[in-house]
């Protein structure tokens, strides 16, 4: 779970109920897409609390979608966390010269905001919410806020729903799909377009 820097990026906000969530998503995401990085999609949380179950399972239904374009790390299989946060994010740099990297977590916000993903550029703090020191991650940010925050986050975070939580994965991972669908039918058309992700 995180706080995002919303202050010092512009960010767009979406109910994952809206129907116009994923197409609206999707061109966000588009316009922040660099061409010449390898582009790398760090899910985080844990399969062990519903609510911040958020990252690790958008992270396995995109990566069920065999991506051509993106690289994922953070599935329920293999969560990010606290844990292995430091490590994954050095491997991550390690593996790739000048990644793009694109952070996928819960966060909590008011009652009215419940349901809202955002798209930011710029990165979000892992585990400030609860007071955890962790790496700042991302070159883009996609929150999902899944309860509500201000106290008892642990146990807020354990009580959050479970369909919620789903609902918002799945409009996610459709974002992405449709993204790297639109990146490949963009390489077709124009063989000069090079997207690095594709190497």
């Amino acid at each position: 779970m995180n706080l995002r820097e919303r202050f010092l990026h512009k960010e767009t906000r979406h109910l994952y109920s809206d129907p116009l969530v994923v197409p609206e998503m999707s061109e966000r995401l588009l316009d922040l897409l660099p061409q010449e990085r390898k582009m790398v999609v760090v899910c985080i949380g844990t399969d062990r609390s519903t609510g911040d179950s958020f990252g690790p399972l958008a992270g396995s239904m995109i990566n069920d979608q065999n991506p051509k374009h993106f690289t994922v790390y953070g599935t329920l299989a293999n969560p990010v966390h606290a844990l292995n946060l430091k490590d994954t994010i050095q491997e991550i740099h390690s593996s790739y010269t000048r990644p793009f990297i694109i952070a996928v977590d819960a966060c909590l916000g008011k009652d009215s905001s419940i349901g809202i993903i955002s798209v930011s550029k710029g990165s979000l703090a892992p585990g400030a919410a609860m007071k955890k020191d962790l790496p700042k991650v991302g070159d883009i940010s996609i929150s999902g806020i899944v309860n509500v925050g201000g106290f008892m986050e642990y146990f807020v975070l354990q009580n959050t729903r479970l369909h919620t939580v789903i609902e918002m994965a799945s409009q996610v991972s459709q974002v992405f799909h449709r993204v790297d669908l639109e990146l490949q039918l963009r390489h077709r058309k124009n063989p000069a377009f090079r997207n690095i992700s594709t190497n």
